[in-house]
């Protein structure tokens, strides 16, 4: 990877990489400068995404969670920012509203520090819109005008797809992570998570073609939760998905209609 990608993007690239190869594929569809963007967007959800789980005490989450936090009001406030090599290219790419922006996404993922089960419907939602729903306004909107309520749509129902791949390993962690584990529960969420995903489609003039790359990343969500619908078995046997080439067929696809 040379050109204009400095050690730090090289760094959040390779960890992309190794960590989120879904998101990597994504990212390298995109133009060259949207990959500047995009890549240490992405780092930060891996770097997030995984601190509660790399112990066993929550008070050491906590703290990973809270590093973050600090990190984020540097860049939202500025002017001195920490030198990290995730930190220091997002520094240069968020404005201070999405810097804030991302603060709710990193509290949000608290939830994953303990074995509490969602409160209810509106918390779940709350997690979902605040973790995917987040991260896809802020990786689209650093990348170009978009609306923010069609990336949410389209955030929650790519959260929701990923959320119910994860099932299998969230269970073997210990964590309660559906409200209604029944067939018809595992059925009623994934519908309600593609109706929203179809109504961001319907929406596709709100997002201009300079933020589009950024939903690259939910390029196979439609499948996986139409998959959830149909056999909720899938979700608790971790089946959900399609093979290697169809994967990258359809990514292909989309990125060359345009049509996420």
């Amino acid at each position: 990877m040379s050109g204009p990608f400095d050690h730090e993007v090289k760094a959040c690239a390779a960890l992309l990489h190794r960590s989120d190869p879904d998101r990597f594929m994504a990212a390298m569809a995109a133009p060259v400068s949207a990959r500047l963007v995009l890549f240490p967007i992405y780092a930060l959800n891996i770097e997030v995404a995984r601190a509660p789980w790399v112990t066993q005490e929550p008070m050491i989450a906590e703290m990973r969670l809270q590093w973050w936090r600090d990190a984020l009001q540097e860049i939202a406030e500025g002017p001195t920012v920490r030198r990290h090599e995730v930190v220091t290219p997002l520094s240069r790419i968020l404005s201070p509203h999405l810097a804030a922006m991302m603060d709710e996404y990193v509290a949000v993922r608290r939830w994953d520090i303990y074995r509490d089960p969602f409160e209810d419907q509106d918390h779940f939602d709350a997690y979902i819109n605040h973790s995917a729903g987040t991260l896809m306004v802020v990786s689209a909107q650093a990348l170009g005008t978009a609306d923010e309520d069609v990336l949410r749509d389209f955030g929650y129902g790519v959260g929701v797809a990923n959320w119910l791949r994860a099932i299998p390993d969230l269970e073997a962690r210990g964590r309660i992570p559906l409200l209604d584990g029944t067939p018809e529960g595992v059925r009623q969420l994934a519908q309600n998570a593609l109706d929203r995903l179809n109504r961001a489609r319907s929406n596709r003039i709100a997002v201009s073609p300079q933020a589009s790359p950024a939903l690259h990343a939910g390029w196979q969500a439609g499948v996986i939760l139409k998959q959830a619908v149909a056999r909720p078995d899938r979700v608790a046997a971790g089946a959900l998905g399609c093979g290697e080439m169809r994967r990258r067929l359809s990514l292909m696809a989309q990125v060359v209609t345009g049509r996420w």
